[in-house]
């Protein structure tokens, strides 16, 4: 009885244990596909997120931007400001989120324009 019952238990864990190995491939697999898609969105725009803490994709939500234009970020980001002014009962953490979003944007577009530029100044051989 208790071999039978040793033996259950050993192939418990050996099942157990081919699970977790399998598990962490897999997260190791992920790991490395996010990883190498944030390399190719861009050092710099990476850079950008980590100082303002926010994504890019997190500034748009915030500001409500589908597409990069500095005319719509700028009329968002003045009606969010006064809308969530303290002084006529807003949020000042609100107001705070809708600044770091707009100086993500910001800078993000600054990015873009120094891409831009650099891709007009390119030798043509």
């Amino acid at each position: 009885m208790a071999k039978y019952l040793a033996q259950i238990i050993v192939m418990g864990v050996q099942v157990v244990g081919r699970a977790f190995a399998r598990a962490l491939r897999q997260e190791f697999a992920a790991s490395r596909a996010a990883a190498d898609a944030r390399g190719r969105a861009g050092h710099q725009s990476a850079a950008a997120s980590n100082l303002s803490g926010l994504s890019l994709q997190e500034a748009q939500q915030i500001l409500n931007v589908s597409k990069l234009s500095p005319e719509e970020v700028q009329k968002n980001y003045e009606h969010l400001f006064k809308v969530n002014d303290k002084s006529v009962g807003g949020s000042f953490y609100l107001q705070s989120k809708v600044v770091r979003a707009k100086e993500r944007l910001d800078e993000e577009l600054r990015i873009q324009a120094q891409e831009d530029k650099e891709k007009g100044r390119t030798p043509k051989t």
